[in-house]
Order: C-alpha cells, then sequence, then structure tokens
C-alpha cells in the first residue's frame, strides 16, 4: 500500500468481518478497503510495540505496518474470520519482523556475551534488549504450539495492546477465563524462558 489512509473512525467488528468475507469471496476492491479502515489503528499498535522496544530501534510504525501487511497478504491470503484474528495475526508479523531485526543486531555486536537479565523481573510489556525479546519471541512459539488459545491472548494483550478486559470481549470468554490464562501464560513463559537461560549440563 503505497499511500497513507486518511483517518477514520474505529472499524466495529461487524464491518472488519464483512470485509474479511468479502475478501474471501474474492472482491478485488476488500482488501484496499480493510487496510484504509484499520491502518491508524495497527499504527498505534505498531507504535505501542516499538515503544516497548529497547533504545535503537530504526523502524517508523509506518513501515512496520506496510511490512506486516505485505507478509500476511502479499501472497496466500489468510483465512481471518473476524477482528481479533486479523488484529493477532498482523500483531504477531509485526513481531517476526522486530524479532529479524533484533537478531541483525546481535550479529553486528562485537565482542563480549549479551548481559544476562533475571527473567523474575522480566516484564512482557517493558523495553527488551535484542537477546531477551528473542527469548520471548522463541518461547511465545513454543507456547502457541501446546496452548494455541494463550498465546493468542498473549499476543492480544502484549503486541497489540489490549487490556485483559478488552480481550476477553475480543475472544469471546470471560474476564475471568482471561485473568486465569494470563496468569498460566505468564508463568508458562517465565519457565520456558528460564529454562533456555540455563540448559541442563
Amino acid at each position: 500500500m503505497s499511500t497513507e489512509p486518511q483517518p477514520a473512525g474505529t472499524p466495529g467488528e461487524g464491518e472488519i468481518t464483512r470485509l474479511l468475507q468479502r475478501m474471501r469471496e474474492g472482491d478485488p476492491k476488500a482488501e484496499e478497503e480493510l487496510f484504509t479502515r484499520v491502518y491508524h489503528e495497527l499504527r498505534a499498535v505498531a507504535a505501542a510495540m516499538m515503544a516497548r522496544e529497547a533504545p535503537g530501534q530504526t523502524l517508523q510504525p509506518t513501515a512496520l505496518v506496510d511490512e506486516a501487511w505485505l507478509r500476511l497478504f502479499g501472497q496466500a491470503k489468510p483465512h481471518c474470520p473476524d477482528r481479533a484474528y486479523l488484529f493477532a495475526s498482523l500483531a504477531k508479523a509485526m513481531r517476526r519482523i522486530l524479532v529479524e531485526n533484533a537478531r541483525r543486531k546481535l550479529r553486528q555486536k562485537r565482542g563480549g556475551n549479551p548481559e544476562r537479565v533475571d527473567i523474575e523481573s522480566v516484564e512482557l510489556a517493558a523495553p527488551l534488549p535484542a537477546d531477551e525479546l528473542l527469548a520471548v519471541d522463541e518461547a511465545l512459539d513454543r507456547l502457541a504450539e501446546c496452548e494455541p488459545f494463550a498465546a493468542k491472548l498473549v499476543t492480544l494483550c502484549c503486541f497489540v495492546g489490549l487490556t485483559q478486559k478488552e480481550a476477553a470481549k475480543e475472544l469471546g470468554v470471560s474476564l475471568a477465563t482471561v485473568e486465569r490464562t494470563w496468569a498460566f501464560a505468564r508463568a508458562w513463559l517465565f519457565r520456558e524462558i528460564q529454562k533456555s537461560r540455563n540448559p541442563p549440563a
């Protein structure tokens, strides 16, 4: 998408679902309309994600949104049934881009080992240095393999920036379910990252 869409009101769930349905039916105009409708919300997500990056990030939110959109819709059209799935998928694509940048930064480092951080002090929503971002990304991928709902919740809360109440509404579950799942996912991720930091001898 070469031109930045003009601001529009935050699109509702039904509107996004209809546009996604039109895309699945092959409407050639639906993708452009969808991008225009969600662009500014996605840009806010990208800006929030980048604000949680450690200093030195060179990407701009606009470029991050464009690249994530191209990765998701550039070739095979993904099956996105609703708004929550769409935003989670785009947030995952953004996360991949940031992780790739982090890997490049680590490869460019000269000498020494990355500073070790006490995993119990790591906040998922706090700025993370490149090595910690990679550890969280790898652990989140492993969580998605065994508990996809928990991984989707982490993506929505940590990368899309939803509150637990907002995530519950997006996912169509109770706040209590989200709170239980969040507690489980947080403990699981910390345990997995700890294991990656201290592999068995």
